[in-house]
């Protein structure tokens, strides 16, 4: 748990007790939150199984779709950082053989998109 908890320090990572507040109906059992990250209105959330995505739609952000993506699902991901003039960096991530990245997500700079990385290589790969 050390890598996730030096993780929390960054300014786009969502406390542990929002989490499970927020999100503890989404698990199964035997299924823990182990860290999150803000986007705006949406949030990503990895678990011990899971990759759980959180699309609030809608001008009031009452609509809201959960997609869960198990971890041996995902075939490749791609990081692309910001650039001078370009403010957000994005996340490509494939399930399974597609051709083109099934979740594609843009990340201001509050949100460190190298540890967003870091945290789905250790469960991608692990």
């Amino acid at each position: 748990m050390g890598l996730f908890s030096s993780l929390l320090g960054n300014a786009g990572a969502v406390s542990q007790q929002d989490l499970e507040k927020d999100y503890s109906q989404l698990l199964t059992d035997n299924e823990s939150i182990e860290i999150g990250f803000k986007l705006v209105r949406d949030t990503f959330i990895f678990t011990n199984k899971r990759l759980i995505l959180v699309d609030k739609q809608g001008l009031t952000g009452r609509k809201v779709e959960y997609f869960s993506v198990g971890y041996k699902s995902i075939s490749r991901f791609s990081v692309e950082t910001a650039g001078s003039f370009d403010l957000e960096a994005e996340l490509k991530i494939w399930i399974s053989s597609e051709q083109n990245p099934s979740i594609q997500k843009k990340f201001n700079k509050s949100v460190n998109v190298y540890d967003v990385q870091k945290v789905l290589a250790q469960h991608v790969l692990g």
